[in-house]
Parts: C-alpha cells; sequence; structure tokens
C-alpha cells in the first residue's frame, strides 16, 4: 500500500478522535462552561449535523482546486476547529469551534475515499479505502479512550489541543506523501450531481444510513445498557468501548480485503448476521461475558460494510464520484443521528434499556432488504443491457467467437 495512504489514515485518526472523545469529557466541559449535560450534549448534535451539512457544501467548494489541495484546507480547517474548542472562552465558542472541525468531516472522508482508490490498482480500491477508514476505526480503541484519560486527568481543553496537533502531522503527511492528482478534467458540477439520479448510488446511501443507524441505536445507550442491565461498574463502560473499537478494526479489515472479491456477498452476510446479533443482544445484555463479547461483534460486523458501501458508491457514480462519496460518509451521521433518536424514543416509551437493540435490528433488517433489491434492480438492468453484472458494477459482455 502506497504511503499516502498513511498521512490519509493519520488524518482520519485525528477526525475519528475529535468526533467521539466529547462524549466522555462532556461532564468536565459541562462543569467549566457551568451549562447542564443536556446543553454539553449540543457538542455532540452540533458536529453531526456539521458533518451531514458539511460532507456536501465543502467538496461543492473543492471542484475548482485539485483533491490533494483540497484534503490539506480541510485538514486546516480542522485545525482550526479544535484549536478554537481548545481556547473557547465561552461554550458558544465551543459550539462554533465544533461545527467548524465538523465541516472538514465529510469532505475528507469522501475525497480521501476517491483519492484513496485513486492510488491503486482497480482490485485493490477497497482495501485502499480500508486502509484510511482504519485511522478512523483506532481512533475508538486508543485516541477516544487515551484523550478521555488526558482530558479528565490533565482537562479536556489539552485533549483538544493534542488532536489539533494530531491535525498539523497529518496535514504535514498529506502535503509530503499525496501526490499532486489534478481534478478530473470536463467533471463539472452537474456531472457530480448527476450521479444522484442513479438509483443504485441512492441505494448504497439508504443502506449506509440504516446499517450503521442499527450499530448506534444500540451503541448510543451502551452506558445504562450495561451499568443497570448487565451490572457493569461505571468505570468499565470505557473498556467495553475499547472492545467495540477493537471490533471495529477488525471489521473494518475483513471489509476491504473481501469487498474487493465479492462485495454484495459481502453485504447480505455482515447486514444479516448484524440484524441477528443486534436481536439477540436484548438477551446477552443481562450476562456480562456475552454482553461484552456481543458488543464487540456489533463493532466487528457494523464496519464490514464500510468499505464495501463506500467502495460501491465509488462504482455507480463513476466518471464524477466526488460529492456522492462525501455525502455518503454524512449518511453515517444522519443514521447515527437517526437511531438515537428511535432508541431514546423506545426508552423514554418505558421498553426498557435494551429496546434500542430492537430499533438496531430492525434497521440493519431492512437495510438488508435494500441490498436485495439493489442487486435484484442491477440484474434486471444487465439482461436489458447486455451485460453481465460482476456483483460490483457491470462488466461489458463480450462476443464468443464460433469456428
Amino acid at each position: 500500500m502506497p504511503l499516502a495512504l498513511l498521512a490519509l489514515a493519520i488524518g482520519a485518526f485525528g477526525i475519528g478522535t475529535t468526533e467521539f472523545v466529547i462524549m466522555g469529557l462532556l461532564p468536565e466541559v459541562a462543569g467549566d462552561f457551568g451549562v447542564s449535560i443536556p446543553t454539553a450534549g449540543f457538542l455532540v448534535t452540533g458536529y453531526a449535523l456539521g458533518v451531514v451539512l458539511g460532507a456536501p457544501l465543502m467538496t461543492v467548494l473543492g471542484t475548482k482546486v485539485s483533491r490533494k489541495r483540497m484534503l490539506m484546507l480541510l485538514m486546516g480547517l480542522f485545525i482550526v476547529g479544535n484549536v478554537l474548542s481548545a481556547l473557547a472562552p465561552a461554550f458558544s465558542v465551543m459550539l462554533i469551534g465544533r461545527v467548524v472541525a465538523s465541516l472538514a468531516h465529510g469532505a475528507f472522508f469522501g475525497i480521501g475515499s476517491v483519492v484513496a482508490a485513486d492510488l491503486v490498482a482497480p482490485d485493490k480500491k477497497a482495501g485502499a479505502i480500508a486502509m484510511m477508514f482504519t485511522g478512523l476505526t483506532v481512533a475508538n480503541v486508543v485516541g477516544v479512550p487515551l484523550g478521555t484519560f488526558v482530558g479528565q486527568a490533565a482537562g479536556w481543553r489539552v485533549t483538544f489541543g493534542i488532536v489539533a496537533a494530531l491535525g498539523l502531522v497529518g496535514l504535514a503527511g498529506i502535503a509530503k506523501l499525496v501526490p499532486d492528482m489534478p481534478k478530473q478534467q470536463g467533471v463539472r458540477l452537474r456531472h457530480e450531481l448527476a450521479a444522484f439520479k442513479n438509483a443504485q448510488v441512492l441505494l448504497a446511501m439508504a443502506m449506509t444510513v440504516l446499517g450503521f443507524g442499527g450499530v448506534f441505536a444500540a451503541i448510543t445507550y451502551i452506558a445504562p445498557m450495561m451499568t443497570h442491565v448487565a451490572g457493569f461498574a461505571d468505570g468499565s463502560v470505557t473498556w467495553l468501548l475499547v472492545l467495540f473499537g477493537l471490533g471495529m478494526v477488525g471489521g473494518n479489515l475483513v471489509g476491504g480485503k473481501y469487498a474487493d472479491r465479492a462485495l454484495m456477498p459481502l453485504l447480505y452476510v455482515s447486514l444479516g448476521a448484524l440484524a441477528a446479533v443486534l436481536a439477540l443482544f436484548t438477551l446477552t445484555a443481562h450476562n456480562k461475558v456475552l454482553a461484552a463479547v456481543t458488543i464487540a461483534l456489533i463493532g466487528a460486523l457494523g464496519f464490514a460494510t464500510v468499505p464495501p458501501l463506500q467502495k460501491r458508491v465509488l462504482d455507480q457514480a463513476h466518471g464524477a464520484p466526488t460529492l456522492a462519496s462525501a455525502v455518503n460518509i454524512g449518511a453515517f451521521n444522519l443514521g447515527n443521528a437517526l437511531s438515537a433518536w428511535l432508541g431514546g424514543i423506545v426508552i423514554a416509551a418505558g421498553f426498557g434499556y435494551t429496546s434500542p437493540n430492537w430499533v438496531g435490528a430492525a434497521l440493519a433488517a431492512a437495510a438488508l432488504l435494500l441490498a436485495f433489491l439493489s442487486a435484484v434492480l442491477e440484474r434486471r438492468a444487465g439482461a436489458s443491457s447486455g451485460t453481465v453484472v460482476t456483483g460490483t458494477a457491470p462488466v461489458e459482455q463480450r462476443a464468443v467467437a464460433h469456428h
């Protein structure tokens, strides 16, 4: 794998850390600014909404410059946002800093996916995308727990200062290692927007919303579920989230490896197994050992869908994939927000702390149905146009000569 992928992974590590570390530092931030925990929660919500809105906005703004230069500008924006958060004199300023940092998130992963795929041979594209996303998954294993520990011991401002420094390392890596890839000639904004007329692109994005939404329906409420139902101590939640992160790392690598070989079968297996495991979590949540194993499996199965879905968007938005790729990253965050909201509804309705698992199972099952629908539509399109469907993108059927 090219060293340029390492630079992208470092940037992804910083972005993943800043996205999730705030969840462990909300009490400290709320105490310093004199606001309630629910009010401090706007730092999470604001970031997620910034990703959803920033992904298409920043990508469109970046159509005038090369992809390498845009990645550098996005890392610069990320650094500014985290410095602003670290130095914020008031809660409102920190909220602005979080939104500024979030604007870089979706476009970085969207453009980064295109760059990563272009750096390698066609049969290694999903693996290259997975390599970049490894930075995001490792952030959940190393960056978030370490950032939480540092924030609790030395102050949350130190954590955000360190994250900004990570951004500088990522920026330097991109400047040095990523080749200067000029923007594709003849591709204009209307070509990028045309990808959204493709039903397969929209189906892949819907699978992203529902599939990863299934994961976050359970994980958003993991703390009360594990302390009140499984009987874990409050301090154990951090290590349970590390298990979830380890599962994400493994699932991402497996997804990247097999998506280049059998993309749709991988989606069938991972989404089907995810739905089953989430449903079983309503039972295994009552046992400490089984709950820990289940949490790791949810992380693995959930993130096994990321490289294939990102690659499928790139395949189906052929020729002008950058905007579609970035919007698909926003779709992950939309799924997170949707599932967290639905999970909160069933808990508030009195169904208990394990009830979000049923919500997650239903969302993952719906994503699986969309995967089957996508395959059926692709086969029909292939049959009507005289192409053979390979599971990733249609291939022109070649005439066989008879002697």
